[in-house]
């Protein structure tokens, strides 16, 4: 069987740069804290806590009083830098460079829309760490829409300021704008904002044209992976032999039966240990099913 693992696939700039923060503090020693999952993969956050990292809540925040807190690529609203300082916690932040810059963006979309009467509204998935973290920039209400029938809690009748999180589907967010301006009473009063991370949404054809390579394709992502579940459907649209799992052990044998190529792929929260591990897996069932 031929077996490859897909280059391109694996942790983004953000997730890196937040985790390499996050080991050089712990190789410094002392007690070093992480608001949230450092990275939605359940896997690379039992490594790190092995190490000694310590997740918590923004509820039990005061466990950090008077040692270090990493911010993770994500993002957070100003008021957890506010309580952090309150409780004297030393701040790490690996905001991602591409979500700090669509933080100020969200800042400014409010203030141009505030004397107009307008809407701000954001592409993303609700409860997510970085649309949390974007809605939470300022007091003003911001709206946030998964799909076409969210846009019904938008007043179209109002201008609008469109912007997305960064880890989603460039092809919805045209799509919804689309829709907008088709709704809305003066379309040019609808501002489309692309903050889509191309690091992120460049994958997309690329997946597709990989995932079209194979017999079957192998993606591998944490279950929290809000971007790991789009690039899974682009994955599994363009070949539905496409399978999910988290790890080597959820490979199931049945799934190889006749397959004379297998392609492996992942998410930016997906380490490349972990694809190189269900690469190997995927050997030693090829070797027992001949």
């Amino acid at each position: 069987m031929v077996i490859e693992i897909d280059h391109k696939s694996g942790f983004c700039f953000g997730v890196v740069r937040a985790i390499g923060e996050a080991e050089a503090a712990l190789a410094e020693g002392g007690t070093v804290f992480s608001l949230g999952d450092i990275v939605h993969n359940r896997l690379e956050v039992q490594r790190l806590e092995n190490l000694g990292l310590q997740t918590l809540t923004r509820a039990d925040m005061a466990r950090a009083a008077g040692c270090r807190m990493l911010i993770r690529a994500h993002g957070e609203p100003p008021t957890v830098y506010a309580e952090a300082r309150r409780l004297g916690i030393g701040i790490i932040d690996a905001t991602c460079p591409v979500v700090a810059r669509l933080q100020a963006r969200v800042v400014q979309a409010h203030e141009q829309m505030r004397p107009v009467g307008g809407q701000v509204v954001i592409l993303g998935k609700r409860g997510h760490a970085e649309v949390v973290g974007l809605t939470g920039q300022v007091d003003d209400p911001t709206i946030v829409i998964e799909n076409e029938a969210d846009l019904t809690q938008i007043d179209f009748a109002r201008p609008i300021h469109f912007l997305s999180q960064t880890t989603q589907s460039i092809a919805l967010f045209e799509r919804l704008g689309a829709e907008m301006r088709r709704r809305a009473a003066d379309p040019a009063a609808v501002r489309i904002d692309d903050t889509i991370c191309r690091q992120v949404s460049g994958r997309e054809q690329h997946l597709t044209e990989f995932a079209l390579r194979f017999d079957i394709v192998i993606f591998v992502c944490g279950r929290k992976s809000s971007n790991g579940k789009v690039l899974f459907e682009v994955c599994r649209r363009a070949n539905p032999r496409t399978y999910t799992v988290e790890e080597a052990a959820e490979l199931l044998p049945e799934w190889f039966e006749g397959v004379r190529s297998a392609g492996i792929c992942g998410a930016t929260s997906t380490p490349g240990r972990l694809m190189e591990e269900v690469a190997e897996k995927i050997k030693n069932i090829n070797i027992n099913n001949p």
